[in-house]
């Protein structure tokens, strides 16, 4: 079976630096903590996605589009991965402004500014040198990926999409030939609904889509 845009696919994922073959993501836990890269925020294990939906990195995900249930090695170059190094993106920034917010700065620490994730460079004197570049910018990345299954079940693709895609929690879903019916803890705005409706419409077979509210 070829994939396409717009299937469902359950898969493992590792993505390696091209330079050293180091990891830097995987879905695989105990890879994870013998490469030194375990975060107990970060759930592992397989993944359901939709292809074509932003659910993956864009590079990887259109590579896929073509390839069959199995296992595939994806290389991808920066502009296909996570960008090119922009000078742009390299600011010196006054110390005084780590100083308000408490902040000892030093080379390698990851923070928000204004909204921005940086990395320190340098530090020292009263200017910081900080490269908002993705950490892996400029970098030749290759991923290998295990595409375990196209999952055709509709309340499994209905629940990967509220959940990849609009971070929301079901507490039950029900479907009744080609409707769903999706039970929330609360009201889910109606003008949010329609956008969701019009999603799951379009990419899970089904032609109506109602919301409850859970004990309603």
């Amino acid at each position: 079976m070829v994939l396409k845009t717009g299937d469902f696919i359950e898969l493992d994922y590792t993505g390696r630096l091209k330079e050293n073959n180091a990891v830097f993501d995987t879905t695989n836990v105990e890879l994870a903590k013998t490469s030194g890269i375990f975060s107990p925020k970060t759930h592992y294990g397989s993944i359901i996605i939709c292809l074509g939906e932003g659910m993956l990195l864009r590079g990887l995900d259109t590579n896929l589009v073509g390839k069959g249930i199995g296992k595939h090695t994806v290389p991808l170059g920066p502009t296909e991965a996570f960008g090119n190094k922009d000078v742009k993106h390299i600011q010196m920034i006054p110390a005084s402004k780590f100083k308000e917010q408490n902040i000892q700065p030093y080379p390698g620490l990851q923070l928000n500014i204004d909204g921005m994730i940086g990395t320190i460079k340098t530090a020292g004197g009263g200017r910081i040198l900080v490269d908002f570049n993705h950490p892996l910018a400029g970098k030749d990345v290759v991923y290998e990926v295990d595409v375990k299954r196209v999952v055709t079940d509709k309340a499994e693709q209905i629940k990967t999409l509220l959940h990849s895609g609009f971070s929301i929690h079901v507490e039950n879903l029900e479907i009744n030939a080609d409707s769903a019916t999706i039970t929330l803890k609360q009201d889910m705005p109606s003008e949010i609904a329609e956008t969701i409706n019009k999603k799951i419409i379009a990419l899970c077979d089904v032609k109506a889509v109602a919301w409850k509210k859970e004990g309603a």
